[in-house]
């Protein structure tokens, strides 16, 4: 019975999310499986992965095979990492001291790249936000006087006919008061 560590499809058409497990390499792709050693979200950014680490490493020890996205994930979780230094300290070409150390280390720049992601993203959002925002306002200001200047060239407009109409209508009225006494 071949063992092969691989994952389980779940979850929407669109939006899928795996588990990852331990399952007979005859088995089907989301069929019968022997454990279920963690999850796989590639829908997040960056991808949320939760990993039984020992689990992961009892099974490699024991000669599960991992396919190539799972090898990927353990890789990317430090699992084959462990798994090789095990070996190195079965060998006796280091102490378990020294292996425990090199993964530690490993661990910690990973988390520090994972995290430095993180933030990018999360900066590059708030940019992004930040610049449409400046744009949207340069658009509604640019909108805005338009609209003040349509507003006054219609005020201008009004004036200009409502001032000429006032100057004939005085000289209308003086002219007929100017009138009127030459009839009397």
């Amino acid at each position: 019975m071949p063992v092969k560590i691989r994952l389980q499809r779940h979850g929407k058409k669109a939006s899928a999310y795996y588990h990852i497990v331990i399952a007979d390499g005859r088995a089907p792709r989301d069929g019968k499986f022997i454990e279920k050693l963690g999850t796989y979200n590639p829908n997040t950014n960056p991808a949320t992965i939760d990993l039984n680490f020992e689990g992961a490493i009892k099974w490699l020890q024991n000669g599960a095979q991992p396919t190539d996205t799972c090898k990927a994930i353990l890789s990317y979780k430090g699992v084959m990492l462990k798994h090789h230094l095990n070996k190195g300290v079965i060998k006796g070409a280091l102490t378990q001291e020294a292996a425990d150390a090199k993964l530690e280390k490993w661990l910690n720049e990973k988390q520090t790249k994972i995290d430095g992601k993180a933030n990018s993203i999360t900066s590059k959002k708030e940019d992004d936000r930040r610049a449409a925002l400046k744009a949207e306002s340069a658009v509604k200001d640019a909108k805005a006087a338009k609209v003040a200047e349509k507003v006054a060239s219609q005020q201008a407009a009004n004036d200009a006919q409502n001032a000429p109409a006032e100057e004939t209508s005085t000289e209308v009225e003086t002219a007929a008061e100017g009138e009127a006494p030459a009839e009397a």
